[in-house]
């Protein structure tokens, strides 16, 4: 062979590796170059969402997530599916939840009081007693059985009426106290036609689409020839801000399970002793652009989008809060005390954010059309809520509910910013309340996003290593 040949040999070579050192490059940074920059409707970057997440609110909100007051959720996982007949539930054995047993409850949350961290409400049963009384002893006089339980109806509309989500009944013996450290989210193996049947019914019948406009849904979906579903984003630019909000929020939603999921995948059981660990090839198979046709990096997006949604929530809310009369009672009077001196803090900090969503660019047209669309997205939402209860996953379903709850509540309180302005610091307000469990589910379903973003960028260093 030729000199000059050889050159020319050693050129292709030298040239073929570059080729591929950039092309491994390309595909190791994938994920990276297509989650950055700005997001859309808002005037905010992702790399500023991370830092913000990473070194002010992940350490605390975690912290906070770990206080007797947030950890003990009360939930209904016995209501019965309003739209289809059951499969049944899950078989799977991490598809259980455990209960809490009642000795385990602290006894300032089991006292029952809905409104439990109102000091007015913790200082003596006499004044609960009392103010019934007050409220009843107006109308027992002069109503009929029958008109008092219209009226108890009556009052029960009123007070849903701000409400997003479908709420479950506190005093059903259904209901139970779920110590939720002790039930954490992760992949329980549930998966096929009950758990397609739900998102599918999120997705088509509650994203304000015609059933003619595909809605990417891989990996889940089956699929549809060469439909990269570029025709429902076409579809979807076109809608008013509300309703691509609406989609965003939910497919955000969705990401945020799929990711803690991926990260708590049970990897291998050996001597009956799980391992649970991040699954880099599921990660991918839900997420990777190449695999899912461009549409994980718009997911993960709307993931940062919906932490931006409820980050604004808590900052509307911080007021509610600061109130000398909130107590986050559980009967320790000094922890209850750090727990709410954590909870103010981490309020400063989402007040601190620079780059926060506007939501008042949301329902500002002409006042009946905008009072009728909110209507329509309210009772969208809930019934999104109600869909939870059709989960055949006893965990899946703990966090379906609780994570529906948070957004639904993180909804209420931004379209509350008037009756929160009016609150008056010694006396409870009859303008805007929450439950306490509200307050539960709002604090660890965006603690479960701040999780997600975490989650999301030790899946980038994985994915670098991997390769």
């Amino acid at each position: 062979m030729s000199q000059g040949v050889r050159r020319a040999g050693a050129g292709q070579g030298a040239a073929a590796a570059v080729h591929l050192l950039v092309t491994l490059s390309f595909l190791r940074s994938v994920v990276e170059a297509q989650v950055t920059g700005v997001l859309d409707d808002c005037l905010c970057d992702i790399d500023s969402i991370d830092n913000f997440n990473t070194y002010k609110i992940f350490p605390k909100i975690k912290k906070l997530q770990e206080r007797d007051y947030f950890r003990y959720y009360k939930v209904n996982l016995k209501r019965p599916c309003p739209f289809w007949a059951e499969d049944g539930h899950c078989s799977i054995k991490d598809c259980h939840v455990e209960p809490c047993p009642e000795s385990k409850i602290p006894v300032g949350i089991k006292a029952g009081h809905s409104n439990k961290y109102l000091k007015m409400a913790n200082n003596t049963k006499e004044l609960e007693d009392c103010e019934q009384a007050n409220k009843l002893g107006a109308i027992n006089s002069t109503l009929s059985n029958q008109s008092k339980e219209a009226f108890i109806d009556w009052a029960r509309y009123d007070d849903s009426r701000d409400h997003f989500c479908e709420l479950d009944d506190e005093r059903s013996p259904a209901a139970q106290y779920v110590d939720l450290l002790l039930n954490p989210e992760r992949y329980t193996g549930y998966k096929g036609t009950s758990a397609w049947r739900v998102w599918n019914s999120i997705y088509e019948e509650n994203c304000f689409k015609p059933r003619s406009v595909y809605r990417p849904l891989n990996p889940l979906a089956p699929s549809r020839g060469e439909d990269d579903g570029e025709s429902f984003y076409t579809w979807l630019e076109g809608l008013c801000l509300e309703k691509r909000v609406f989609y965003k929020l939910i497919s955000g939603l969705h990401a945020s399970i799929n990711l803690h999921l991926c990260t708590n995948y049970l990897l291998e059981e050996t001597w009956g002793k799980p391992s649970w660990g991040p699954n880099i090839k599921e990660f991918k198979r839900r997420f990777d652009p190449v695999e899912t046709k461009g549409e994980g990096p718009r997911r993960l997006k709307n993931l940062y989008f919906l932490y931006l949604i409820e980050l604004r929530a808590l900052s509307k809310v911080a007021p509610y809060f600061e109130r000398s009369i909130v107590d986050l009672y559980t009967g320790n009077a000094e922890e209850d005390a750090d727990t709410k001196t954590l909870l103010l803090n981490i309020f400063q900090d989402t007040k601190s954010f620079p780059m926060h969503f506007d939501e008042k660019s949301m329902f500002a047209g002409d006042k009946k059309g905008a009072k009728s669309l909110k209507e329509e997205f309210r009772l969208h939402f809930k019934n999104i809520s109600r869909i939870m209860d059709c989960v055949g996953c006893d965990k899946c379903r703990l966090w379906g509910k609780l994570q529906t709850q948070g957004l639904g509540t993180a909804l209420k309180i931004l379209f509350s910013e008037k009756e929160i302005q009016k609150l008056p610091e010694n006396s409870p307000s009859k303008g805007f309340q929450l439950t306490r469990q509200e307050i539960v589910a709002l604090l660890n379903a965006f603690g479960r996003l701040s999780t997600s973003i975490r989650d999301l960028q030790n899946f980038k260093v994985l994915l670098q290593h991997s390769r």
